[in-house]
C-alpha cells in the first residue's frame, strides 16, 4: 500500500504527519512512503532526510492524492484535496468530527475510510497511539514558557544583596495532560503552583508533582467519559468561580486548559475576574480554539485588558514542530500498524480501537457519537 503525506493546508501548521523514522518503520512493515516535496521543512526535516529513509519525493500534489492508499495528515484535508483523493482510500488525521460535519460527510461521499486521532480510546492498549496526549503535553510546556516570557518578573525565589524576590504564583485550570505538564514545568522554574480540576483522582497527581490542589465539591452533573469531561452544570461552574476568585486575583500567571469535547469551552474566567487581577499578570488560554475559558480571549491574538495580558495563541504544539512531529509520527505509525496485517487493513469493526476512532467507512458515517452529534 502507498502511504502519502502532503503539506498541511493550514498556513500556521508547522507539523508533518510522518518523520524519516516513521518512514523507516512503515517501510519495514511493508508500506511504500510518498512525501510531497518540502512537506517537512517547517519541522526542520528536509527532503534528503526522507529520501535516505526510503521515501519517494514528489512535487505533484494531485498525483499523490489520487494515487495514495493511505493518507497521513495532521489536520483534515480541504474539500479540494478530498475531491482528488482516491475513492476507497484511508485517511488518518485529527478530525474533531463533531465540529466538522461537512467535511465528515464529504469524506463519506468519497467512500474514504477516515480514522480520527482525537477519538483514540484512552486505554492502556492505545497509549502509543494517543496523539491528543502527546500533543497536549507539549502544549502545556509551551504555555508556561509563553506565560513566563510575558511576565515582568521571574518565577523562582531569589535572595540577593538588594533584597529577596518572592516566587511567582501560577494557577492552572485543569489537571489533564496539558495541565500536569504545565504544573511540572512551572515547578521546575521555581513558581508556586495551584491547580483546580473537577475530575476524581486528579488531586493525588497534582500533589505528587508539588502542586497545591484547589478542590470544589462536585455534583452529579459532572460527567467524565474516557478521561474527558463531557458535561458540567452551570451550578458547578458558579461554585468553582466563587471558590477560585481570590486565587485568580493573587496569581501572576493563569493557564486554562478546560475543554469539553465537541462543545464550546466553558467560561471559567469572567471579565470581572480579569478586572480583579494584578496589573502585569498574564493569562494563557489553551482552550482558545474552542471559544476560550476566559471570556475576553480572542482566538489567535494576544491582547491587554486593564494591564492583564491575555494570550489566545492557537496550536501551541505546532510551535514546537520538531518534537510535535516526532511524537505524532510515532502515534500514527502505531495506529496504522495496529490496523493492518500482511494482507492490508484488517477492518475489525468491533475491535476496541478501530470502533473508537473509525468515523467514516464504505460511504457511511459509522461512529455512533458522531452520527448522534451530526443528527444522522
Amino acid at each position: 500500500m502507498k502511504v502519502v503525506v502532503v503539506k498541511e493546508n493550514k498556513p500556521s501548521e508547522n507539523r508533518v504527519a510522518l518523520t524519516p523514522d516513521g518512514v523507516k518503520a512503515l517501510i519495514k512493515a511493508g508500506f511504500e512512503c510518498h512525501i510531497e516535496k518540502g512537506a517537512g521543512l517547517a519541522s526542520s526535516l528536509d527532503d534528503e532526510q526522507f529520501t535516505k529513509a526510503g521515501a519517494s519525493i514528489s512535487a505533484h500534489r494531485n498525483e499523490l492524492l489520487s494515487n495514495g492508499d493511505v493518507h497521513l495528515r495532521v489536520n483534515l484535508p480541504t474539500a479540494e484535496d478530498i475531491s482528488q483523493m482516491k475513492e476507497g482510500s484511508v485517511l488518518i488525521s485529527f478530525m474533531y468530527a463533531f465540529a466538522n460535519g461537512d467535511t465528515v460527510k464529504a469524506l463519506a461521499g468519497r467512500k474514504i475510510s477516515a480514522f480520527s486521532m482525537d477519538a483514540i480510546p484512552r486505554t492502556t492498549k492505545a497509549q502509543r497511539m494517543d496523539a491528543l496526549s502527546s500533543q497536549a503535553s507539549l502544549g502545556g510546556y509551551k504555555a508556561v514558557i509563553m506565560g513566563a516570557n510575558g511576565l515582568g518578573r521571574i518565577f523562582p525565589l531569589m535572595m540577593t544583596a538588594a533584597g529577596t524576590i518572592t516566587p511567582s504564583k501560577v494557577l492552572i485550570f485543569g489537571a489533564g495532560v496539558a495541565g500536569l505538564q504545565a504544573l511540572a514545568t512551572a515547578k521546575r522554574l521555581g513558581a508556586v503552583v495551584e491547580v483546580t480540576d473537577i475530575r476524581p483522582g486528579t488531586k493525588e497527581e497534582v500533589e505528587s508533582l508539588g502542586g497545591r490542589f484547589l478542590q470544589v465539591e462536585g455534583d452529579e452533573s459532572v460527567k467524565v467519559e474516557g478521561g474527558y469531561v463531557t458535561q458540567v452544570s452551570e451550578e458547578y461552574l458558579r461554585k468553582q468561580k466563587e471558590m477560585i476568585n481570590k486565587h485568580v486575583a493573587d496569581a501572576d500567571l493563569v493557564i486554562t486548559t478546560a475543554a469539553v469535547q465537541g462543545k464550546k469551552s466553558p467560561i471559567l474566567i469572567t471579565p470581572e475576574m480579569v478586572d480583579a487581577m494584578k496589573r502585569g499578570a498574564v493569562i494563557v488560554d489553551l482552550a482558545a480554539e474552542s471559544g476560550g475559558n476566559c471570556a475576553l480571549t480572542q482566538a489567535g491574538k494576544t491582547i491587554e485588558h486593564n494591564g492583564v495580558t491575555i494570550m489566545g495563541e492557537l496550536n501551541l504544539p505546532g510551535q514546537l514542530s520538531q518534537n510535535a512531529s516526532e511524537l505524532y509520527s510515532k502515534n500514527v505509525t502505531a495506529l496504522l500498524t495496529h490496523l493492518t496485517g500482511k494482507e492490508g487493513f484488517k477492518w475489525e469493526l468491533d475491535e476496541e480501537i478501530t470502533k473508537g476512532c473509525l468515523i467514516t467507512h464504505q460511504g457511511q458515517v459509522v461512529h455512533e457519537s458522531t452520527k448522534t452529534a451530526l443528527g444522522l
